[in-house]
């Protein structure tokens, strides 16, 4: 793996929480989405401008190991890298870390295929696939 990676800041909201203050296990595939729009982003490629392109990064599958809870207003980073890519195919690494202590709190990943506005299996351009790497 890369050690290539970008990071953003976050802070468990009160609506992302349950009754004990603990933050939803759901939430923390938002938040690597928000960790892969944020990656792509900085690469100079925001994943709108993917999509204009007319082609899509579809999720096929994903994957969170939970280590230790997040609680309400408990600050954390997320952190992600571009494991592999290829023109059909990619896949993304997540960590979420303790902004105090640097804890892995969870992590993951999601494999993405390429698709083009029609739905069906396509490859990326090298241009695309060229801003993503560097």
């Amino acid at each position: 793996m890369s050690n290539d990676f970008v990071e953003i800041e976050e802070r468990v909201r009160y609506a992302e929480t349950d009754r004990m203050g603990v933050a939803h296990h759901s939430n923390h595939l938002i938040w690597f989405e928000m960790g892969r729009s944020e990656f792509c982003r900085r690469k100079g490629l925001p994943y709108s401008e993917i999509e204009k392109s007319g082609y899509s990064l579809v999720v096929v599958e994903i994957f969170c190991r939970y280590k230790k809870p997040l609680k309400y207003e408990q600050k954390f980073l997320i952190r992600t890298y571009l494991e592999e890519l290829n023109n059909k195919k990619a896949k993304f690494k997540y960590e979420l870390i303790n902004h105090e202590d640097s804890t892995i709190i969870a992590e993951g990943y999601s494999i993405h295929v390429v698709t083009n506005s029609e739905g069906k299996s396509s490859t990326l351009p090298d241009g695309i696939l060229h801003r993503l790497k560097n």
